[in-house]
């Protein structure tokens, strides 16, 4: 009776691991001392034959299983030791027992994870090439709280979710060292759930590497064996006050702004010597990329990520994407990426349900389901939630050098009737319609990156009046470095839509801006939202015959270029594209041997240089003290002039809206002495008419616009000048017109 009793459990607990039905089968599995000698006990389910190296005997079967049981002395037993097993096929087969490794992921580490406050999780979870007491393999682990039984699988062990089930952790993870295991590998995760029994096969939400679409397997990933060159780069980026920088991104989705000759994707080395030297050529001083984590749907852009972990294998390896970084930092080019914490797509092999209830999304679909994208919102209060996304920046800046993280939809974040009716959102703990939880994840995001990254710049994607987005947590802010200027770019888009014969009385469009711009860090962003579903390209949604919409066009430019805020223009706006924006092909790049595609592309890197070269153009961007107003108001003659200040000298800009020539236009100027115009958007190198004059090159001693001197300048219509004080050029008054370009 007494071994009745003690056989029953086991034979049980066996019952539940051969029903893939048990959650740790350390238990069952490996070896253990019983009675004095070492019991060893696998379960191999398609052996016919089993023997332990280095041992005599073979392994007995437990009848109607595949279970096999050794028996030995303890001595002989000692340390890790190895499987030889023949299989049904008879195939030999032979290697390290998994279930006699001891547990490897720290108690402590599993702690900070359970309360949300592990930055670095993604070092244990996932899968990870390690040396395990001598013994190279993968460590997997995932989280899954849900589960009843968790197995990895792969081609390793023919995806048979029998052969290596995972032992449960505390916190709910579950890990398994798999020895002899190396970079390369297939792999996903079965999972069990425990209510249902249901099974589901799942990527790794942790996994660096994934499968080409459509494949969605995860890919184990060795060490890195690549060597960063951009050390000076990193510490320049610490020592420096971005604030005061010039900042003007090119923003880039990698699968369309260039494809091969047959018209496949480029990898990530091309695609970092091509467009490097193009993004140098035109003075840019970053690019940002839309999402390249790993992602199913190409037409998705990048936006319902699956693989938050793992550079897209659509342009090569994670080793490939650290050359495109560190050539890009070594050529003098930042690097951003836009990264998307704000939904996750609903495919069935990736984060939905991931164990078999809802997870990484919340369970009411009230605040766990966007209707408008068709996705999932992750649950950003469940502590290894939040632990997850905060993983995931970390990986991207510390593993890849990234330079800065534009956060994509943060209004969706931070407002729980984001995009809904009456009756489809529940509100918080104190009765309101902000996502508190949201709110405390972007906080402790933002603290975390500018304590581990200085000078890295974490950019929000808000739309609405959220108060305080780029300001610090200590101050009650998000404390997101800056925010893109929603408001600017539809007010400003909306106002070169209208015809230049109406300008004069539309100039408030413009000039509203500046009564908020200082409210925030903001950055001026004409983004690939804007030519895209209808919305027509850059050029086409300027009005007149085609010299004027392109003339309307550098105009928009110099403007967006001369007004305080960063930078930031879509990939194909440069030589004015007159196609929307078509991410399964390159952008029209036979367009630029024409004139005037060609001249737009020379003022941009025109701009970009001016942008860089004068300091009254970047520092002070964020401060009042860096804008003047000349004259906002001018409805007559639709002409808009300002002041930019800093460093040892200003910069005045001219822009002529409208449709009339002005002869003699008077405009204040700061300081007396020869003036030069820097940039003419009428200019013939740009695709101008010439006509553009300076009529005096010396300053009147006549006050004008709140200035106490003045110029005359002669302005065809849509036409932009910047001026500067030219101290190299002689003081004589001059009779003759002086053209530019």
């Amino acid at each position: 009776m007494k071994n009745a009793r003690r056989q029953y459990p086991i034979a049980a607990a066996l019952q539940r691991l051969l029903d893939g039905r048990h959650d740790d089968p350390f238990a069952l599995l490996g070896s253990r001392d019983e009675n004095g000698r070492s019991l060893v006990r696998v379960h191999l389910p398609d052996a016919a034959q089993v023997t332990l190296v280095g041992e005599t005997g073979e392994f007995s079967r437990i009848a109607g299983t595949e279970i096999f049981e050794w028996q030995g002395n303890v001595s002989a037993n000692a340390g890790r030791y190895r499987l030889r097993w023949t299989d049904t096929n008879g195939r030999v087969r032979e290697s390290f027992d998994p279930y006699s490794f001891p547990t490897i992921i720290p108690a402590f580490d599993l702690h900070l994870f359970a309360e949300g406050r592990h930055l670095d999780i993604h070092r244990w979870l996932g899968a990870h090439v390690m040396d395990v007491e001598g013994v190279t393999g993968v460590l997997f682990a995932t989280w899954a709280p849900h589960a009843e039984r968790v197995s990895v699988v792969g081609t390793f062990n023919d995806w048979d979710g029998r052969r290596n089930p995972m032992r449960r952790r505390d916190g709910d993870v579950w890990e398994l060292f798999l020895p002899e295991l190396s970079a390369g590998a297939i792999y996903k995760f079965e999972i069990r759930n425990r209510d249902s029994g249901d099974v589901f096969l799942k990527s790794d939400p942790y996994a660096q590497a994934c499968e080409l679409r459509p494949e969605t397997a995860s890919v184990t990933v060795g060490r890195s064996a690549y060597r960063w060159s951009d050390s000076a780069w990193i510490a320049a980026r610490r020592a420096d006050d971005w604030r005061n920088q010039p900042i003007s991104i090119y923003e880039v989705h990698l699968g369309s702004w260039q494809r091969s000759a047959d018209g496949g994707l480029l990898d990530y080395r091309s695609l970092a010597k091509h467009l490097v030297e193009y993004v140098r050529r035109l003075g840019f001083t970053h690019i940002e990329l839309l999402p390249i984590t790993e992602h199913p749907y190409d037409p998705s852009w990048g936006y319902q990520a699956t693989g938050l972990f793992a550079p897209t294998s659509r342009f090569g390896s994670p080793d490939d994407f650290r050359f495109f970084v560190d050539h890009c930092h070594r050529h003098g080019i930042g690097v951003i990426l836009d990264w998307v914490p704000a939904h996750f797509p609903r495919d069935d092999h990736a984060l939905a349900g991931y164990d078999g209830a809802p997870l990484y999304e919340h369970a009411d679909p009230r605040r766990g389901a966007h209707s408008d994208w068709g996705t999932l919102i992750y649950d950003y209060g469940y502590p290894q939630v939040a632990a997850f996304l905060m993983a995931s920046a970390m990986h991207w800046l510390g593993e890849y050098h990234l330079d800065g993280l534009r956060v994509d939809a943060v209004a969706s974040m931070l407002h729980r009737d984001y995009s809904r009716k009456a009756g489809e959102w529940t509100t918080n703990s104190e009765g309101g319609r902000e996502n508190l939880e949201a709110v405390d994840f972007l906080r402790d995001l933002n603290r975390a990156v500018h304590g581990r990254f200085p000078g890295a710049l974490m950019i929000a994607e808000e739309s609405t009046t959220w108060p305080m987005v780029s300001r610090p947590v200590e101050d009650g802010g998000l404390g997101f470095s800056m925010k893109w200027n929603m408001g600017w770019m539809h007010d400003t888009l909306e106002f070169f839509r209208v015809d230049p014969v109406h300008r004069g009385h539309a100039l408030q469009k413009l000039s509203f801006g500046m009564t908020y711009a200082y409210s925030e860090n903001f950055m001026l962003a004409l983004s690939h939202d804007e030519v895209v579903h209808g919305k027509s390209p850059m050029v086409g949604k300027m009005p007149g015959d085609e010299r004027q919409r392109f003339a309307n066009l550098r105009l928009l430019y110099l403007y967006q270029w001369t007004q305080p805020g960063k930078k930031l223009l879509f990939m194909g706006c440069e030589f004015a594209d007159t196609s929307e924006w078509d991410h399964d092909r390159s952008l029209n790049w036979s367009l630029a041997q024409y004139p005037l595609h060609a001249g737009m592309q020379r003022l941009v890197g025109a701009l970009n240089d001016l942008y860089v070269s004068r300091p009254a153009l970047h520092r002070d961007e964020f401060s009042p003290c860096g804008f003047q107003w000349l004259d906002c108001d001018d409805r007559a003659n639709a002409v808009l002039s300002y002041l930019r200040r800093g460093g040892n000298e200003d910069v005045v800009v001219v822009l002529n809206l409208g449709l009339s020539s002005q002869s003699q236009y008077c405009v204040g100027v700061p300081t007396a002495g020869a003036y030069r115009i820097d940039v003419d958007t009428n200019s013939q190198t740009y695709g101008g008419d010439g006509a553009a004059r300076l009529l005096q090159l010396t300053a009147d001693d006549v006050p004008h616009q709140g200035q106490p001197y003045s110029l005359r300048l002669t302005l065809p219509a849509l036409t932009g000048v910047v001026l500067r004080p030219a101290k190299s050029i002689t003081t004589q008054r001059v009779v003759a017109d002086i053209l530019t370009g």
